[in-house]
């Protein structure tokens, strides 16, 4: 599963903890930030970027459409102006399957 969700939700995360979360280097989400104009992290005095949730969402669908369904970029850019919110339910829809797949691994992996 590339996206781990937190245990606990938070106003702002940083740009390691947005990494970890999605296992890609910082570089990428920096990359991503310059190129879809849906991300707008805030930054603090010392130019430190802090993603609120709605920032982490676009990232899960920019995320899914680029890594995991092979879009290019110009493709997701697109794609995200012409139907996000329907790109937000697929990209649910796919992280509840994802969880379920694990429940089902884990439940054969007991029998």
């Amino acid at each position: 599963m590339p996206y781990k969700e937190t245990e606990d939700e938070k106003l702002f995360y940083s740009i390691g903890e947005v990494s970890r979360m999605f296992n890609v280097n910082p570089s990428l989400i920096r990359f991503w930030e310059r190129e879809f104009e849906v991300l707008k992290p805030h930054k603090n005095k010392k130019g430190n970027r802090l993603f609120t949730q709605d920032d982490l969402d676009n990232l899960k669908i920019i995320f899914h459409l680029v890594k995991e369904r092979g879009f290019t970029l110009q493709g997701a850019k697109n794609k995200l102006r012409e139907d996000k919110q329907s790109l937000k339910g697929n990209a649910e829809v796919h992280k509840s399957l994802e969880k379920l797949k694990g429940f089902l691994v884990e439940l054969k992996q007991q029998l």
